[in-house]
């Protein structure tokens, strides 16, 4: 079974990441999609840069591996308990909801704005729906870091 020394920090990881999310999809999206197109734009890029550093990139990979051994010790340990289950379904929900969103649907949506030259008409046509889809997939990368927080909480009350 998995001890606490790996599920709390996986849980606080959890929550804070759910937390930073909660930030972008409550109001910093909702202000960039208010300035005009191209300082929208090229403030979103400034971020995107910002955001490939260690204090998000720790926070967002280190909570994963942390998951993932949480889930592989409760894989490897006998049978699954409600506690188990628990930590099973954090961590699912962490490595799917946030990680796996994350390279199929939030970096795509980066990597199209990067490529779009500044001030250009394909710039304005990619920040045209941008915001509104990449908020949407963050918003489900919140849900998921705060459900795999609670679950992951809730298996050592379990």
């Amino acid at each position: 079974m998995t001890g606490a020394a790996v599920v709390v920090p996986a849980a606080v990881g959890s929550g804070l990441v759910a937390g930073v999310f909660y930030g972008f999809s409550g109001f910093v999206m909702r202000a960039l999609s208010g300035l005009p197109p191209a300082t929208g734009a090229a403030a979103m890029r400034a971020v995107n840069v910002a955001a490939v550093r260690p204090p998000l990139m720790t926070a967002l990979f280190g909570t994963a591996l942390l998951d993932g051994v949480a889930a592989a010790g409760v894989l490897t340990g006998g049978p699954v308990d409600r506690s188990g289950a628990l930590v099973l379904a954090g961590a699912g929900a962490y490595l799917a909801g946030v990680v796996g969103v994350t390279v199929a649907a939030n970096v795509p949506l980066n990597d199209r704005l990067a490529a779009a030259a500044p001030g250009s008409p394909a710039e304005a046509a990619v920040w045209a729906g941008y915001t509104r889809r990449w908020t949407r997939w963050n918003t489900v990368r919140t849900v998921a870091g705060a459900v795999a927080a609670a679950a992951l909480a809730g298996s050592l009350a379990a």
